[in-house]
């Protein structure tokens, strides 16, 4: 019984997504392509692995079991790929590079300077929030991300670019209510959450989570530049990036607390298993030249953090 990889992926990240157009969507193909390589894999398979419900498809537990060799499978297929690279000292083929939209990730000098050096090589970029990027690299579907994170997962290798600043803003007009207002009272405004994001909900966690606090969030995005429209609209606070935040104070539309900073590593990340992988090995000598890199056993407190205002 042979079993199409690409059909398999898109399976995996269906079973991650837990929807359909979701998948479809992150895999930059139409839902009746996703619908299709699933209905395939089930066929090959002779099993059904998922069950629809209202708003979301759930894995059956066959499913589950499936899904789980399926991560195994297509890990090994990224492996074997790096291996033959590795033997042949090869650096050329296909480099798929997940990306956040957080400032300062010069992705386009660094792929510049990659490409420079190598030409055999052709680059797919993938806008991902940091968990899907991490989803991305385990599964091999990716093979470097550049994005906010918090490095703690010892299957892969960080190497930090640099600490973005994060500050809570408000629509202009709570101005006075958010300058004057304590941690309790910040968070019984109204906020705008991401849904996908590990950096973000680190970031909340440190502010108010571990001071026994619950966010009374209205709103959840996952994708930042639609949570930063409903800022400005009036919809609710949210962590923003210190320059964008004190770029809406300037401008009038934006107020911030003075209460807390937040902080979030902008990282370089791939599968440690990977780290001698030719391709993998040529983009961070690139980068390293546009920006110097600092692996993550070697950073100062490398983990995102909170600081707060004297």
């Amino acid at each position: 019984m042979l079993i199409d990889l690409v059909q398999l992926r898109t399976f995996v990240v269906v079973a991650e997504e837990e929807h359909l157009t979701r998948a479809a969507e992150r895999l930059f193909m139409s839902q009746s392509a996703a619908s299709a390589h699933v209905r395939a894999v089930e066929d090959r398979l002779g099993t059904q692995l998922f069950v629809r419900t209202n708003r979301s498809l759930e894995l059956t537990h066959a499913g589950q079991l499936v899904a789980k060799k399926a991560r195994e499978l297509l890990n090994q297929e990224a492996l074997f790929k790096s291996f033959v690279r590795e033997l042949r000292g090869q650096i050329e083929g296909r480099l798929v590079l997940g990306t956040s939209s957080a400032p300062g990730t010069r992705v386009g000098e660094m792929l510049t300077s990659f490409r420079t050096r190598h030409p055999l090589v052709n680059v797919d970029i993938m806008a991902r929030p940091s968990s899907s990027a991490r989803q991305g690299l385990a599964s091999g579907e990716i093979d470097v991300g550049v994005m906010l994170c918090v490095p703690t997962d010892r299957a892969f290798t960080y190497h930090k670019l640099t600490t973005v600043q994060y500050r809570v803003a408000a629509p202009a007009a709570w101005r006075d209510e958010v300058v004057a207002a304590g941690w309790t009272e910040l968070a019984a405004f109204p906020w705008l959450t991401p849904t996908s994001s590990s950096a973000y909900s680190a970031m909340i966690a440190q502010m108010f989570a571990d001071k026994g606090l619950t966010l009374n969030s209205v709103m959840c995005f996952d994708n930042s530049s639609v949570g930063f429209s409903a800022l400005k609209a009036g919809a609710g606070l949210m962590i923003v990036r210190e320059d964008e935040a004190l770029q809406g104070e300037q401008d009038g539309y934006l107020a911030i607390s003075p209460l807390a900073r937040a902080q979030a590593d902008l990282c370089i990340a791939y599968q440690t298993a990977r780290k001698n992988d030719p391709l993998i090995k040529a983009f961070v000598e690139a980068a390293a030249t546009v920006w110097p890199i600092v692996p993550v056993e070697e950073a100062d407190a490398i983990v995102g953090g909170l600081t707060r205002d004297a």
